[in-house]
């Protein structure tokens, strides 16, 4: 299936800077869809994905005819469409309503190819405690979905912490007020021993707590998917061995509570703590969050103004289908969201620009580098700023048909500095030139530097509802 790409490769009306392969994958669904509408008898195909806890969320599409000279493209098309919602919504069951042959592929994807297998074992088995199973059924099971009402609480005294891939940070906040808050660079991402990010989260707790005059709550964000407090699927733990990570990750967050006399407790995805300071500083909900860190976390808050049981993990849905584009190094898949929108994207795009620099930098430093070239207003940092934009543009304009949004709030380090207002600009002028319709519906909103850097911390602060007597 993987060698079948057939789909349309549009060109994009704005091409990036340093990157002009670039085939957004949003384009070549529309020109997809249009290819089978354009037949007179596009072929329905709707999927239902179910979650462990009896969720489960819809989405319909077109393909073209069985017949049709060209049918053999409809299961790659969706291949890459299951993809999206695997990643952003979740589910280890798929239901398929459409032609037979598009089942039978998919459920041979997952089962025999490496990306399909990744996919299986890390949203299935992982996150959901079974294996992907695809079925062809005329019968889908009724949507349902489930929203938490988790945050927005700034009573008393309270900790909250942001784990990323190359720093972890920390607020201390009274009554909604920040009175404190600290940023400590880190390598949690191949380091063995949990212990060390264990000593990292205590460390930074301890800080923060030093400028309260007690502890109430405490809230966090980290990557990875989290369940009750339990670890489920983290890239920051990726060292552990497994069976280190079945001992003592799962259960780390546990122990830290403990540690502090067990009081109210939340860690949540850092992508759902990114909507949710992006919906409490804006007021405002439909709101999708995109950190640009050392990887690509996303977050949704709903029209209810509600975080979902969906995985928001945008670090690992398609957005460029060219057979050539960059590869996830975890997954091995090609075209994800993380090589596109994180510090990844700024080290891949460090040659095309001319900046040569020490390949045994640190991500988090290169960074710093280009930083630096920027605020120093130099061509080779500005385009690497402008490419990121329209991969944003492009890559908003492909997550509207998969989210309910209005406003896209973009966060993390590679949106400091003047590079986040070029980033931003790029994205609106793809909107313009490209989406008219999303140009009036889509509101971008960036933060200010303190709430960029440490913004998360302080929703993830709010988490936990502090139990009155």
């Amino acid at each position: 299936m993987r060698a079948n790409q057939e789909l349309p490769r549009v060109i994009p009306r704005v091409a990036p800077a340093l990157d002009p392969g670039f085939r957004p994958a949003v384009l070549a669904n529309r020109a997809f869809r249009e290819r089978a509408r354009a037949t007179g008898r596009p072929e329905r195909v709707a999927l239902a994905l179910e979650q462990t806890d009896g969720n489960v969320s819809h989405f319909v599409t077109e393909a073209l005819p069985a017949d049709h000279p060209q049918a053999g493209d409809n299961l790659f098309y969706i291949e890459r469409i299951v993809k999206f919602l695997l990643w952003s919504r979740g589910g280890f069951r798929i239901y398929v309503d459409g032609p037979k042959a598009l089942a039978e592929g998919l459920a041979a994807h997952y089962r025999d190819t490496a990306i399909g297998r990744f996919d299986s074992n890390l949203v299935g088995e992982r996150m959901f405690d079974r294996p992907i199973e695809v079925l062809a059924s005329k019968d889908l099971p009724l949507e349902r979905h489930r929203s938490a009402s988790l945050g927005r609480h700034l009573d008393g005294c309270r900790l909250g912490f942001d784990l990323g891939g190359s720093d972890r940070k920390v607020a201390a906040v009274i009554e909604g007020r920040v009175v404190f808050s600290d940023e400590t660079t880190w390598d949690p991402y191949f380091q063995a021993d949990p212990q060390y990010h264990f000593d990292g989260i205590m460390d930074s707790l301890r800080k923060a707590a030093a400028h309260l005059p007690r502890v109430d709550a405490i809230g966090g964000s980290a990557a990875g998917v989290y369940v009750n407090n339990r670890v489920k699927v983290a890239s920051l733990f990726r060292g552990v061995p497994s069976e280190v990570f079945e001992k003592r990750v799962k259960g780390l967050f546990l122990e830290v509570k403990a540690a502090w006399n067990y009081v109210p407790f939340e860690v949540v995805n850092d992508g759902e703590v990114t909507a949710l300071a992006g919906s409490m500083s804006l007021g405002r909900n439909r709101v999708l969050g995109i950190s640009l860190g050392t990887s690509t976390a996303g977050g949704y808050v709903n029209a209810s103004g509600n975080i979902t049981s969906w995985l928001n993990e945008l670090a690992f849905v398609p957005v460029d289908y060219r057979p050539e584009a960059p590869i996830d190094e975890w997954s091995g898949d090609r075209g994800c969201g993380v090589q596109y929108f994180s510090q990844q994207c700024v080290e891949r795009l460090l040659a095309p620009a001319g900046i040569e620099l020490e390949p045994s930098l640190p991500l988090a430093e290169k960074l710093k580098r280009v930083q630096r070239l920027m605020e120093r207003d130099d061509a080779r940092a500005r385009k690497i700023y402008q490419t990121i934009g329209v991969y944003l543009g492009y890559g908003v304009a492909h997550f509207a048909g998969f989210y309910d949004l209005e406003n896209v709030l973009i966060l993390g380090r590679v949106t400091s500095g003047p590079g986040g207002d070029i980033i931003l600009s790029g994205a609106r002028e793809v909107l313009r030139k490209e989406f008219p319709g999303l140009a009036r519906r889509i509101a971008f909103h960036i933060p200010s530097e303190k709430e960029k850097r440490h913004g998360q911390a302080v929703a993830a602060a709010s988490l936990p509802a502090i139990k009155t007597v």
